[in-house]
C-alpha cells in the first residue's frame, strides 16, 4: 500500500495570505502546505481522501489514471472545495463519492448542478454513497472502515484502511472508537500547532497523546498551520517514530 500526501496544510494553507512570519517566508519546500488530502493506493486501486480547493494543483504532479473512490471526512470547504475538478477523471467513468449523511446532504447545496435533473454538459459525473461509522465496505481490494470522530461539536469521519488510520480535523474521540484502531501500523492525524489550544483541532501535545494511545509504528502529522513552526526544527523535537508530513511525501507499507 502506498500513501501520498497531496496536501498537509490547514484550511488557509501555508504560506498564509498576508503573513510575514518565518514559516510563511521560508524557502524550504517542506514549509509549503496545500489543503489536506491524500491518495491511498495499491497496485489495482486508487482512493482519494478529501478533495479540497487545491485539488487541481495537486493533480498536476500526479499520474493521470482512474480514481476508484473519493472518501470525504466532512463538508467543510477545505475538504470538498475541489470536487468540481474531478471532471477530467470522469473520462474513466462515474466517480463514487463516499460520505456520511450530513456531508452528502451538504453536497447538494455546495455543488447543486451535479444533482440537477437536467445536468449542464461537462459537470462531474459523480455518484454519492451514504455511509455510516463502523459499516465497512470494499473499494477494489481495499477494506475501508469509517470511524466517528468529533470536530468540536460536528461529528465527522476518519478512515481505517487496512493498516492505515487516517484522521483529520479531530478534537475528541469517543473511547469506544479505539476498538477500531488496534493493530494500526501507520497513523495520520491532525496537529494544528503547539499552542494555544484550539476548540476544534488537536494541538501537537494532544496529537502526541493520541498517537501514543493508538500505538502505530509510524505517525504522521497533517492539517498543520504556519504557527506550528519550521518543518525541520519541529521534526527534530518530535519522537523518533512521529514526524510532520509534507506535501508530496510518499509512504509505503
Amino acid at each position: 500500500m502506498r500513501l501520498t500526501f497531496l496536501g498537509t496544510g490547514t484550511s488557509v494553507g501555508v504560506p498564509t495570505i498576508g503573513c510575514k512570519c518565518r514559516v510563511c517566508q521560508s524557502s524550504d519546500i517542506h514549509d509549503k502546505r496545500l489543503r489536506a488530502s491524500v491518495f491511498v493506493e495499491t497496485g489495482d486501486t486508487r482512493v482519494l481522501i478529501d478533495c479540497g480547493p487545491d485539488f487541481r494543483q495537486q493533480m498536476l504532479g500526479q499520474e493521470f489514471r482512474k480514481i476508484d473512490a473519493v472518501l470525504l471526512t466532512h463538508i467543510h470547504y477545505d475538504h470538498v472545495g475541489g470536487l468540481d475538478d474531478l471532471r477530467p477523471f470522469c473520462a474513466f467513468g462515474e466517480i463514487n463519492i463516499f460520505a456520511d449523511r450530513y456531508t452528502a446532504d451538504g453536497l447538494r447545496h455546495t455543488i447543486p448542478y451535479c444533482f440537477a435533473e437536467h445536468k449542464y454538459p461537462g459537470v462531474p459525473n459523480i455518484n454519492v454513497r451514504v455511509i455510516s461509522p463502523h459499516d465497512g465496505f470494499m473499494v477494489g481490494d481495499m477494506s475501508v472502515i469509517p470511524v466517528r470522530i468529533m470536530h468540536d461539536k460536528l461529528p465527522i469521519l476518519g478512515y481505517r484502511i487496512g493498516d492505515l488510520l487516517y484522521i483529520t480535523d479531530m478534537k475528541t474521540v469517543d473511547e469506544r472508537e479505539f476498538e477500531y484502531f488496534g493493530g494500526v501500523k501507520v497513523l495520520v492525524v491532525n496537529a494544528l500547532r503547539y499552542e494555544p489550544e484550539h476548540h476544534s483541532h488537536l494541538t501537537v501535545g494532544e496529537a502526541l497523546a493520541f498517537a501514543e494511545r493508538v500505538g502505530a509504528e509510524r505517525t504522521f502529522f497533517t492539517h498543520m498551520g504556519h504557527d506550528i513552526g519550521l518543518h525541520d526544527e519541529v521534526n527534530m523535537a518530535l519522537p523518533e517514530n512521529v514526524m510532520l508530513a509534507y506535501d508530496g511525501q510518499v509512504v509505503e507499507f
